[in-house]
């Protein structure tokens, strides 16, 4: 009788390889669709009369806009050590972004904005064998940091003179973030499967993109990197500790990509 062997482990790994696949496959079509239909607006030499005010007039100098975005983030951990001891291994994902934009105009060339968001992330910290003493399960080995930030970054905006239909800028400022996976006030550590990281965090960011003017809206693509300025670290009850004793500081570094409508 002819027999067929199941490989589970294969299958799942398989499927994780799709999942990214279909992510970045989505993020350049998305891309590819803007430009193409945008591409006669934003290209030819006549300038596009910016108007998001209904036929009431150009915004584009009005001293309050709206706006929202939608994008992606990769989140990570920056490890200080005490010891010269294997680097923990971050495994990263791809996350999403989502929130409003109020933007503040100073002149022709320098905005101040907020920019509220949600921010959802996963990261998986993967620990060496040397780390322990004595044998060790698989499990311990893995910890799973989830994370859901309200972002609030307060930035100041500098851009370059508008050419033809876009305007290129730098951004850079800092920022504050709540997040609501935290798990700060647990009583339970490492030694119960549990890593815990602080609630609050404070970033430093800095970035470009560029302003493209299209009929009734504004629409901007930008990169931007978000720097942790505090340590994060919730350190476990016990001081030697195979999972944080050996970290001197641990802050995260992100770097997001945004869609912006305004």
């Amino acid at each position: 009788m002819l027999k067929i062997f199941r490989k589970p482990l294969v299958w799942q790994p398989y499927m994780c390889h799709q999942n990214n696949y279909m992510k970045y496959f989505f993020i350049l079509f998305s891309s590819l669709f803007i430009i193409q239909t945008s591409n006669a607006q934003i290209f030819r030499k006549e300038k596009v009369t910016y108007d998001a005010n209904q036929g009431r007039g150009s915004t584009d100098n009005n001293l309050l806009r709206w706006g929202y975005f939608l994008g992606f983030n990769n989140y990570d951990f920056n490890f200080d050590y005490n010891q010269d001891l294997r680097d923990i291994y971050v495994k990263r994902s791809t996350g999403f972004n989502v929130g409003l934009i109020g933007n503040l105009r100073i002149n022709d060339y320098i905005d101040l904005r907020m920019e509220p968001g949600l921010l959802i992330s996963t990261r998986e910290l993967h620990y060496s064998e040397t780390y322990f003493s004595g044998s060790v399960s698989s499990s311990d080995l893995l910890r799973e940091v989830k994370s859901t930030y309200i972002h609030l970054p307060l930035l100041v905006k500098f851009s370059t003179k508008r050419i033809n239909n876009f305007k290129p800028f730098i951004v850079g400022g800092f920022s504050t973030a709540l997040n609501l996976s935290s798990n700060e006030n647990n009583p339970d550590d490492n030694s119960n499967g549990q890593f815990r990281t602080t609630k609050n965090t404070l970033f430093y960011e800095l970035g470009f993109g560029i302003d493209f003017y299209l009929h009734n809206f504004k629409f901007t693509p930008s990169i931007r990197g978000a720097f942790g300025i505090n340590d994060e670290l919730v350190r476990d009850e016990d001081p030697s500790s195979p999972w944080t004793s050996n970290i001197n500081t641990m802050k995260t570094r992100a770097v997001f990509i945004n869609f912006t409508f305004q």
